[in-house]
């Protein structure tokens, strides 16, 4: 019998400090903490082995937090587990998240041996001021003499992390790091707006009336964002997903199985995980998940599988925001039934204004759709 496929996400929790508009599960903790962690998601990994003798494993996407802040036998531990827990692909896709300021000589190395073949580098920004701005611990040249320290060392598959709507960013600055950045030229490029979340610094200095006048407004957050579209593209870079840019080759193999709802584990405090239609995620509390890390598998026995409304919902606003869209049959193909069925009301009013359009058998968002795509997904929750 053929093996279905899998993506293990595997969450670190730590970061040398917290930036300042950051509202991810992480902190900062000691090496002792940090140790028993590992020793306490190793427990967790091994808890699901039994599914291997019918999944292979496609990608392995390390995150946080900040992985590179382990030290070396820590990251070399977890993937030692992986290999003996689990059927992992040849030419699996392993990727790690890296800020600069934590990366060495000595860490890449060990994750090269270790089979890691991508790295994602969180810069944000090639202005220091900026980055002084988003409370974060490099600088452009810390950047830069890691990126190229990482390409000498042999990795030939990089994603740069980038941020506009920063506060106090103008279009010239944006339009330098984007300069900056492809003169360097990696492989694929994420860039995110700023989103300002509760519960972080950020929200208290700019969620007021006052604060706001700081932050780029949404005109020109529009105009940074069509702007990346058509400097990227005149580059080589591909628009493939809302938020993200690829050469040829480069797209990121491990978040398109998010976005096709494919089989995924998620491991470590707060992760989560779609397996066999049912949908589940680690509890945010460390003693709690210290408990419970031995007992995840049986739990997720007997939980019962996610509603199929909820999944056609999460089908349609995964898909859609991918720049390849939904084909109708593969819709039908899934759930057994029409799409047009579900959604046709939805779906000729969105083409209708122009939101929507069905172009090579799929459906996609426009360019007017995807200024306001958080509007246009909500129109396919379903009643």
């Amino acid at each position: 019998m053929e093996k279905k496929d899998l993506a293990l996400y595997i969450h670190i929790p730590y970061c040398v400090k917290k930036c300042d508009y950051c509202d991810f599960l992480s902190g900062p903790a000691g090496s002792e903490e940090q140790a028993y962690y590992v020793r306490v998601l190793q427990k967790e990994i091994r808890s699901f082995e039994t599914i291997s003798s019918i999944y292979k494993v496609r990608t392995v996407f390390f995150g946080g937090g900040t992985p590179s802040i382990l030290e070396d036998r820590h990251i070399t531990r977890i993937m030692e587990q992986l290999r003996t827990s689990y059927d992992i692909d040849g030419e699996a896709e392993i990727s790690i998240e890296c800020n600069p300021g934590t990366l060495s000589t000595d860490k890449l190395k060990t994750y090269r041996s270790l089979g890691i073949n991508r790295l994602s580098l969180g810069l944000q920004s090639a202005n220091d001021d900026e980055l002084r701005c988003l409370g974060r611990i490099h600088t452009w040249n810390d950047f830069k003499e890691n990126f190229i320290l990482a390409r000498r060392l042999g990795f030939d598959n990089i994603n740069v992390d980038l941020m506009s709507g920063i506060p106090g960013q103008t279009m010239d600055t944006w339009r330098e790091t984007l300069e900056k950045v492809t003169e360097l030229e990696p492989d694929h490029i994420s860039a995110y707006s700023l989103i300002i979340e509760k519960g972080t610094p950020f929200y208290d200095r700019y969620s007021t009336p006052e604060g706001r006048k700081y932050l780029p407004g949404e005109r020109d957050d529009r105009l940074m964002y069509h702007y990346t579209g058509t400097y990227l593209a005149e580059r080589g870079y591909e628009r493939y997903e809302i938020s993200n840019y690829a050469r040829p080759g480069y797209e990121c193999r491990h978040n398109t199985v998010y976005w096709r709802m494919g089989d995924y584990l998620g491991f470590g405090l707060g992760a989560s995980s779609f397996l066999e239609g049912k949908r589940f995620t680690n509890t945010s509390d460390r003693d709690e998940y210290w408990d419970s890390a031995k007992g995840s598998y049986q739990r997720f026995r007997a939980l019962e599988k996610q509603s199929e409304k909820a999944t056609m919902e999460e089908y349609m606003f995964l898909g859609l925001r991918t720049l390849a869209g939904i084909r109708p049959a593969q819709f039908e193909e899934k759930f057994r039934r029409p799409m047009q069925e579900v959604y046709g009301g939805v779906i000729d009013r969105l083409c209708t204004g122009g939101f929507l359009e069905n172009s090579d058998g799929a459906l996609r968002l426009t360019d007017k759709g995807i200024d306001v795509s958080n509007r246009v997904l909500s129109e396919f929750l379903l009643d």
